[in-house]
């Protein structure tokens, strides 16, 4: 929060006060709380002050002065009284009451519950040789998607994550092909249906807006992956390879975008322009710094941990759904190969990404998407090694010596030491280049070289 500037997207307000009046400059997206801050520093006030409007109605400390009808040159005044506590109850009851009204952890359980069911429907649909089922299930699909995106209800926010899954079942669903190339093409329709409806929620509603982004922007990134690879004649198998590197990269590059600090807590508005606003004569009081409130720091933090999370959760279903499908379509012997190395680097670069994150569900999310792959790697690996009896002793020992190691470093915390975090980030980067170099054998691209050589032979 900056003092008075000449930014001309800013808001210019007089603060009476009981230091006097003070003018400032302030950007739209400032909450109450910043400019009552900014008075009490400028104007040597030994509180912060309660600012209301020009009429008496107290402002609410962490809402954005544009939300709560501030325009440019309205007059504000800042009191040091205690407000007197509303009828129905003091402010402290309001605020429980408040939390109890919100949605908590039952309501996304209850939605995950929703969400798996929707996602079964749209399969068994798809299916189903019942042409009245058929219908009726994309029926009530489309209509759970609709009645999602409305922003009413106290449970309008985890709504609107879960109404994209409706969507794209029921897309799933209308667009089923039984024929195995076309199923890329099928499950990006479903993704671009399910990125729509939450493009349309984020515009009814922007409580949920780091999930709904990631909606979007995953939904959009498997369409056009998946047609691309239809349109250029590829194999199943290139889109599923794209797709999985693509979701190990991003545990990588996600949290360079998730946090996002505005620019008015980055520049001092002050030195940057002068006008006759911030030419005017200022008290005695001010530091002559720029001073970031607590409440905007923490609402960085929390953005950017509700983007983390979701984006979390995106990789994880990416991988969950194409590494089991690349293994079921690389066939041959090459891309066979090269399909189980991209999987196996893939879970692996994941597990050591997963290790960079402090938060713990971010974290546990993509240890759980490491797993998946190797465990979809184990299952398809397993069955054709039957006959190798020795070779699998072998593999299993020392699978097992390396778990203990990493169990070991991981109970008596090894990873927080520079030691290992360098060894883990260059196992990481090995794993990434290793991952990015068998996506060429994974796609096919080796076995028609070597076809294409040897037909011209």
């Amino acid at each position: 929060m900056t003092s008075v500037a000449g930014a001309g997207d800013g808001l210019a307000l007089s603060v009476h006060g009981p230091a006097g009046v003070i003018d400032l400059v302030v950007p739209p997206g400032a909450s109450a709380s910043d400019v009552a801050l900014e008075y009490a520093e400028q104007s040597g006030l030994g509180s912060v002050p309660l600012l209301h409007d020009r009429l008496g109605a107290a402002l609410s400390p962490q809402v954005p002065l544009a939300d709560a009808g501030v325009d440019s040159g309205d007059l504000l005044v800042a009191t040091t009284s205690v407000p007197r506590a509303a009828p129905g109850g003091t402010r402290e009851g309001v605020t429980r009451a408040h939390r109890a009204a919100a949605p908590g952890a039952l309501s996304a359980l209850w939605f995950s519950v929703a969400v798996a069911a929707a996602a079964l429907s749209g399969w068994f649909a798809a299916r189903t040789t019942s042409a009245p089922l058929h219908q009726v299930t994309v029926g009530v699909l489309v209509a759970g998607a609709v009645v999602g995106v409305l922003p009413v209800g106290r449970f309008a926010a985890h709504r609107a994550v879960a109404a994209p899954v409706f969507a794209g079942a029921a897309a799933f669903a209308v667009a089923w092909d039984p024929h195995p190339e076309r199923l890329p093409t099928v499950l990006g329709v479903a993704a671009l249906a399910a990125a729509v409806v939450a493009a349309v929620a984020r515009a009814l509603d922007r409580r949920m807006e780091e999930a709904l982004r990631v909606w979007i922007s995953v939904g959009v990134a498997c369409f056009l992956v998946t047609a691309a690879a239809a349109l250029l004649g590829f194999p199943p198998q290139v889109a599923w390879a794209v797709l999985l590197l693509a979701a190990m990269l991003a545990a990588r590059f996600v949290p360079g975008f998730a946090v996002d600090v505005p620019d008015h807590l980055l520049l001092d508005l002050d030195r940057l322009a002068v006008t006759a606003w911030s030419a005017r004569e200022r008290p005695s009081g001010r530091r002559g710094r720029a001073v970031v409130p607590v409440a905007a720091v923490a609402a960085v933090a929390q953005r950017g941990t509700r983007t983390v999370t979701a984006s979390s959760a995106a990789i994880l279903v990416v991988a969950a759904f194409s590494a089991p499908l690349l293994l079921a379509t690389a066939t041959l012997p090459i891309d066979r190969v090269g399909a189980r190395c991209l999987v196996l680097f893939c879970g692996a670069g994941l597990l050591l990404a997963g290790r960079s994150y402090r938060h713990a569900a971010a974290r546990a999310l993509l240890r759980a998407a490491g797993l998946v792959c190797w465990g979809v790697l184990a299952v398809a690996v397993l069955p054709a090694a039957s006959g190798q009896t020795g070779a699998l002793v072998a593999m299993a020992a020392i699978g097992v010596a390396l778990l203990l190691v990493v169990v070991a470093v991981a109970t008596g915390r090894g990873w927080r030491s520079a030691w290992w975090s360098r060894r883990a980030e260059v196992a990481e980067a090995l794993c990434g280049s290793a991952a990015v170099a068998t996506l060429l054998v994974a796609a096919g691209v080796f076995r028609s070289l070597w076809e294409s050589v040897h037909l011209d032979v």
